[in-house]
């Protein structure tokens, strides 16, 4: 571990669940280079956590997060600047290509790097009052951690451009009907605890390798995403878990995946 804040992310475990938690709420959670180094750390250990079958994103105080800590930032030379581009950009890379599914849980304001840590989740829950945008073209730069790349994809580009050359901040309910959010509500963290206690009931290696059957599929024509899916299936046919599916099926009794 690196000599940065711990308490600047936070992350704790309930069940098969796994909370990540930014905790900067005196600057709404904006991301300096200490708290994407200390984020990098949790999502490099998540990795390897066979037991947690699903990452919930969120963040303490008024606001889930507002981007980039222009305050630091205007202190940064330019090659500082590059390694926050970059850190940024890697970490969030990170967080999409974890196995497990993750959820962003937005509330307040999410905001440049802040939705783009958002559209690197799988899925992304917001409350009613929930703002949020690509703004960064209004303080003359461009989104930098995916968000050129990933929002395209999600509501294809024209929507993507209207909204990355406006700058524009839209609401929750603007979000859900483009398809960027999964859902709108009330207490989002509870919806999202919904849907994660849902997925964690099934075989988690199985969800694993959907995810990732899916995931590197999209970037390839069909025929060898059918390859990719094909290698995931094969990936589960010696496992426990299926043989325990069976199992189960033939005693009428619920299954117990141990993930193996």
């Amino acid at each position: 571990m690196s000599d940065v804040r711990e308490d600047v992310v936070q992350f704790a475990v309930e069940g098969h669940l796994g909370i990540v938690t930014l905790n900067r709420p005196e600057v709404m959670n904006a991301l300096n280079y200490a708290t994407l180094v200390r984020l990098g750390e949790i999502v490099d250990a998540l990795k390897l956590r066979r037991d947690i079958r699903a990452v919930i994103f969120t963040g303490r105080g008024k606001a889930f997060c507002v981007g980039a800590d222009l305050k630091e930032r205007r202190t940064l030379t330019e090659q500082e600047v590059r390694r926050n581009v970059l850190k940024i950009r890697d970490v969030f890379t990170a967080i999409e290509r974890l196995p497990q599914p993750t959820i962003a849980v937005m509330h307040g304001y999410a905001f440049g790097g802040g939705f783009e840590l958002a559209l690197a989740c799988d899925f992304r829950f917001a409350s009613e009052e929930t703002v949020m945008g690509l703004t960064e073209t209004s303080l003359a730069i461009i989104p930098g951690a995916g968000g050129t790349q990933r929002l395209p994809r999600l509501i294809g580009p024209m929507r993507a451009k209207e909204l990355i050359f406006t700058a524009r901040k839209i609401t929750a309910k603007e979000a859900y009907d483009l398809g960027i959010l999964t859902g709108v509500a009330a207490d989002p963290f509870a919806a999202a605890r919904k849907l994660a206690e849902e997925i964690a009931q099934n075989g988690p290696l199985a969800v694993t390798q959907a995810k990732f059957a899916i995931d590197r599929g999209l970037g390839v024509d069909i025929q060898t995403g059918l390859e990719i899916e094909s290698k995931a299936y094969e990936v589960l046919i010696p496992t426990k878990d299926r043989v325990e599916a069976l199992q189960a099926f033939a005693e009428k009794r619920k299954p117990v995946f141990r993930g193996e």
